[in-house]
């Protein structure tokens, strides 16, 4: 009965500590199944991301015991190249996340070897860095790799997102009181980066991402999205369709819909549209005059103690608490 007890315990701590906000779409509103991954060796997406250069080009890769490797798929859910990582090793990867480059226009590739079950059990976690190739054929591509460690201690995470416009990089932690923590805004690759906490994460997130025009980012956990401003604020929730193990999440290429993956052979890819009002900014032009007006996730983090449980914390654990105990005792009296 223990692993039960445990799943009934995530999903009461999940209904007890939902953001604030509004929900916006229910499950049958305008979500679309785009494709089916058809390659069998693409058994545990966990990574998702739209080709910044490439029309009509998705990207994936499969979740630990895998090869550093990643596959890029076309909307049918046929894999058009498979792309091997060299220089990278693959412990494991539980997200990705793509960019251009301003300077350039070339794609970036971001690959977060952020797993850690054991909150500890790696001294460091590392985010690779790969530049999209421009041929969409069989290839083996060089990685830069960064490591990281947390500030406040090591901890489990799955969700990895890149601004569009800084290039700043943030990992968004796995667990019941989940943080948002940011990078520096220059990596080094001679050393250990320190990532900061700088935002508090739905419970058991396992995914995140930028919008393209970085006037909202969306942090999914297994039960729903949660839509945010950059400054941190919680915009409201985005009911996602049904899925065996919900575990990757990306903006489509025009910012207007969600994209949601899951894990198993023959995962599906589902396309969620944002209703509007859901984003803070309609335009590129407008997001950035936003972001000018209110304080950034990280200066808000410098202004701040650095976050303790505040008292609604505390009562939100208080009744998480007494529902599961509850549930518990019920579970035990019918078992008996």
């Amino acid at each position: 009965m223990g692993d039960f007890v445990t799943r009934i315990l995530v999903v009461v701590a999940a209904v007890c500590l939902l953001p604030a906000g509004p929900a916006f779409a229910a499950p049958d509103d305008g979500a679309e199944k785009l494709f089916t991954f058809k390659d069998q060796r693409i058994t545990e997406s966990s990574g998702l991301a739209v080709s910044p250069t490439h029309d009509g080009l998705y990207y994936t890769h499969n979740d630990s015991a895998a090869a550093p490797a990643f596959y890029a798929v076309d909307g049918e859910g046929r894999t058009r190249a498979t792309f091997q990582v060299r220089g990278a090793q693959a412990r494991d990867w539980e997200a990705m996340a793509a960019t251009k480059d301003p300077v350039t226009g070339r794609g970036v590739l971001w690959f977060a070897d952020i797993g850690d079950n054991l909150d500890g059990a790696w001294p460091n976690v590392s985010v690779y860095k790969v530049i999209e190739p421009q041929t969409i054929a069989d290839a083996t591509l060089p990685a830069t790799r960064y490591r990281f460690r947390y500030a406040d201690g090591a901890r489990n995470a799955e969700g990895l997102m890149v601004h569009p416009k800084t290039g700043r990089l943030y990992v968004v932690s796995k667990e019941f009181a989940g943080s948002v923590y940011a990078a520096p805004q220059k990596l080094r690759t001679d050393r250990v980066n320190v990532l900061r906490k700088i935002a508090s994460a739905p419970l058991m997130a396992t995914d995140a991402a930028y919008a393209p025009d970085g006037s909202s980012y969306v942090v999914r956990t297994y039960f729903s999205a949660t839509l945010y401003r950059p400054s941190g604020e919680t915009i409201g929730r985005v009911t996602m369709p049904e899925l065996e193990q919900a575990e990757s999440i990306a903006y489509t290429a025009d910012g207007r819909s969600l994209l949601a993956g899951s894990e198993g052979p023959r995962s599906p890819v589902y396309r969620v549209p944002l209703p509007a009002g859901s984003t803070p900014t309609p335009s590129p032009l407008r997001a950035e005059e936003e972001q000018k007006k209110e304080p950034s996730p990280v200066a808000r983090a410098e202004e701040s103690d650095g976050g303790g449980l505040t008292i609604r914390d505390v009562l939100i654990w208080l009744a998480a608490a007494a529902a599961a105990i509850g549930v518990i005792t019920f579970l035990a009296r019918r078992t008996r």
